[in-house]
């Protein structure tokens, strides 16, 4: 069971630390030192309940209803996209509202509604959480649980440190400059996460 929940909390955490859309959004509410507690929460109980999915073998699901991998591509292609251009939108302007600390505060709902459209509408957590997880569990028999809490524990570890270890850099985006560059980042990562979607690479 031990060895169950090691290799659960093992894999999960290697799925979860790439670089990507959710984890770049996770950092900069980090910096800002906003919602942090809302949008780590929401990002490790949605890996909880698509893990929990998964190793009850929902992962068939997928496999079974063809058109349902190409929706959440597009659709998932598309919200980057926009969400992309938006992060351009902030590094050209370079608006008071990107330094730490100070500025507009965005809202908690809407805070919170864009880190569940970063989750659950990238088609990746589903393949990660729902058919890799899920197939791997399907091997353990009794030790499924082990498992899952091994996989869950590896989320809730992995958000929490980024959330509030993030505020660590927060003196060196204390810049205006500094946000300029990273929505630009954010942005370059977004529009190539979108493209890597639409050509399957």
């Amino acid at each position: 069971m031990t060895l169950s929940f090691v290799q659960g909390f093992l894999l999960s955490l290697s799925l979860i630390v790439a670089i990507g859309a959710q984890n770049a959004f996770v950092l900069r509410q980090g910096i800002r030192q906003s919602h942090v507690l809302a949008v780590v929460l929401t990002c490790a109980f949605s890996d909880a309940i698509l893990m929990s999915a998964g190793v009850l073998g929902f992962g068939a699901l997928a496999q079974a209803v063809p058109w349902l991998k190409p929706v959440m591509t597009y659709g998932g292609a598309l919200f980057l996209f926009v969400y992309g251009a938006l992060s351009f939108r902030s590094a050209w302007t370079g608006s008071g509202a990107l330094k730490a600390g100070n500025g507009e505060e965005t809202g908690l709902w809407a805070t919170v509604g864009v880190c569940l459209a970063l989750t659950w509408g990238n088609p990746h957590v589903y393949l990660d959480t729902l058919v890799l997880l899920g197939t791997i569990a399907a091997a353990l028999d009794g030790h499924r649980v082990a498992f899952a809490v091994g996989a869950i524990s590896a989320s809730f570890v992995f958000f929490f440190t980024l959330g509030y270890g993030a505020r660590l850099l927060a003196p060196f985006f204390a810049r205006p400059s500094a946000w300029r560059l990273l929505d630009f980042g954010v942005g370059v990562l977004m529009w190539a996460i979108a493209l890597a979607l639409l050509f399957g690479t």
